[in-house]
């Protein structure tokens, strides 16, 4: 797809992604699905209002009432476009920086649009071809109103309440000032926990942290957790479809073991989990040693939720899918990723008495290295990715090119790949010795720099 990257279309606000463009997408979109009525919603970001306002004129233009739900989680909106059976077209950026904006397509089931359904979106656009209503038959507009209440009370409703409550646990949250701020500390209050916050003012600066919930952005929360005496910290992305998890110490724990062992608690054998190629030795072990399977797809959330409904339809239970960013599905309760359930499933560890660094030990072996490497213009990426397919082709590894370019050496691994969301490069690489996942990283990183 030259538009839809691996998760909706993506770029920095009005130089790279335009009012005009979004009014596109949404027309498009409306045209596609043919629906009576779209949802219209977005996140925290300052330019968040002028793209859902495009948004909400392209999709009146082809004839479709509109449901404009403000600001609200990803995981919200999922609820409401399935329980209203209404598709939605949602302005955010997730995790990228401040100056970012984005749009994302969820269907009437509150699923994001799968490959197929995403590439006829595409060629309506590329194409220009719309179903434009006439001037007595625009869309008119609703605001609507409840439904972040109705999505905390579905996600406290769907886990063990009771024994959470039981815990008696106290749990420190930072949302980043993103939407998880309107809902995600209330989830877990209700949940009968104790809750401390940090950046939980829905702020589209984000002045306490950046949007994305890595290492680097979350001293706030590690302090808090040691100043609080907290059980375990809970971070989230800019729509809070993500979540990451600080230890009872204060100690960031790698996404590839919170979802390593949140695997552990759902799969049983002869079940699958979908994971994209940069996936954690962590949960090829779990797989094996429950006797389940572990099947690969190219990075991003749109991949993971095709495969899955493929495997589903073929009869295959799938009770955990994701990626080690933090975006974990739980398929039988909604094919989205939610990070208060997500947050709220890892709480249920904790409630047999173990600590959450005792929860994630059995998977602290490996070391994961991620590095970055933008670039300008495309005939750089161009450059940057030949000289990656020949470092690649040279290695004496197994390699992988389902996305990207993915060596095996047996004790670790490294990855290449173009981000779907920036204009970046991105290296991961994982290893037992956390000098040999450095090394690989560093000498992956040198032939694609070089290129430049």
């Amino acid at each position: 797809m030259k538009l839809f990257g691996s998760s909706g279309t993506r770029g920095v606000a009005i130089s790279d992604l335009s009012p005009t463009f979004a009014l596109r997408v949404a027309k498009a979109a409306g045209t596609v699905w043919e629906a009576d009525c779209v949802a219209v919603a977005r996140d925290t970001r300052t330019t968040g209002e002028l793209f859902a306002n495009a948004v909400a004129s392209g999709l009146a233009a082809v004839g479709c009432d509109v449901d404009r739900l403000g600001v609200a989680p990803t995981p919200a909106v999922s609820r409401y476009c399935e329980a209203e059976g209404v598709p939605c077209v949602l302005v955010t950026a997730s995790h990228n920086p401040p100056e970012f904006n984005g749009i994302k397509l969820v269907g009437d089931d509150g699923v994001e649009l799968s490959v197929d359904a995403l590439e006829r979106v595409e060629n309506h656009i590329l194409g220009e071809e719309y179903d434009e209503a006439t001037w007595d038959a625009v869309g008119e507009e609703t605001r609507v109103d409840g439904v972040t209440e109705s999505y905390v009370d579905e996600v406290v409703a769907s886990v063990d309440r009771a024994a959470i409550d039981a815990a008696d646990l106290t749990v420190a949250v930072d949302p980043g000032h993103g939407a998880g701020a309107l809902t995600n500390p209330e989830v877990f209050r209700r949940l009968g926990c104790a809750v401390v916050t940090t950046n939980a003012q829905p702020d589209g600066h984000f002045p306490g942290r950046l949007p994305e919930p890595v290492p680097e952005h979350l001293d706030d929360l590690r302090r808090l957790v040691r100043a609080a005496d907290a059980d375990v910290g809970i971070a989230h992305d800019g729509d809070a479809d993500r979540a990451v998890f600080v230890d009872e110490r204060g100690r960031y724990i790698e996404g590839d073991a919170s979802i390593a062992a949140l695997a552990k608690a759902a799969l049983e054998p002869g079940d699958a989990t979908v994971a994209a190629v940069n996936v954690s030795q962590r949960l090829v072990d779990v797989c094996e040693a429950v006797g389940a399977d572990l099947e690969l797809t190219p990075i991003g959330a749109t991949s993971i939720i095709t495969r899955t409904r493929e495997l589903q339809a073929a009869g295959t239970r799938v009770p955990v899918a994701g990626e080690g960013n933090g975006g974990v599905f739980f398929p039988e309760y909604r094919l989205t990723r939610d990070g208060a359930y997500i947050g709220a499933k890892f709480l249920e560890l904790l409630a047999d008495g173990r600590t959450a660094s005792e929860v994630v030990e059995p998977f602290a072996d490996y070391h994961n290295v991620r590095e970055n490497v933008g670039y300008d213009a495309e005939p750089e990426l161009d450059r940057m990715l030949d000289a990656a397919a020949e470092y690649a082709m040279n290695a004496d590894a197994d390699l992988d090119t389902k996305d990207g370019y993915r060596l095996d050496y047996g004790d670790a691994w490294v990855l290449v790949r173009p981000s779907g969301t920036e204009p970046k490069v991105r290296i991961y690489a994982e290893a037992r010795d956390a000098d040999r996942a450095h090394d690989l990283a560093a000498e992956a990183r040198e032939q694609v720099e070089n290129a430049k």
